[in-house]
């Protein structure tokens, strides 16, 4: 991860090892490509990093499955920002659709991701 990148949070990250994450890139006219299960490396309310297989294109759209303890979260809307080689795959920076634009937004999936990261909090601190 460059300075840039780091510099860009306006929230710091939580680690969430053992967060289950399912990611599917969302295709043209709403198809949808092959489910990748990747290790989730860190988190907040507005996106994550994973180390996944394979690289993945900034710009690519995706829908994310969370599960861990007391958290389900389905088809969270995210976009990659950045993939770089990382340990023995890449690390594929995301962030969450919800938190993009206005027309977007959606309270519900803030007032979701906010107490996921809420409790990755609590164990970091």
């Amino acid at each position: 991860m460059t300075n840039d990148s780091a510099d860009r949070r306006i929230k710091d990250r939580y680690p969430a090892s053992c967060l289950k994450v399912r990611m599917q890139e969302r295709g043209f006219f709403g198809r949808s490509r092959n489910v990748i299960t990747v290790s989730c490396l860190d988190l907040n309310r507005y996106g994550m990093a994973v180390l996944c297989p394979r690289p993945m294109a900034p710009g690519a759209r995706l829908f994310l499955d969370l599960q861990g303890k007391y958290i389900s979260e389905s088809r969270v809307g995210a976009r990659v920002v950045d993939c770089q080689p990382f340990q023995t795959g890449y690390r594929v920076s995301v962030q969450f659709s919800y938190c993009l634009n206005k027309k977007g937004y959606s309270r519900a999936m803030d007032n979701a991701l906010s107490r996921i990261e809420g409790f990755y909090n609590s164990l970091a601190g």
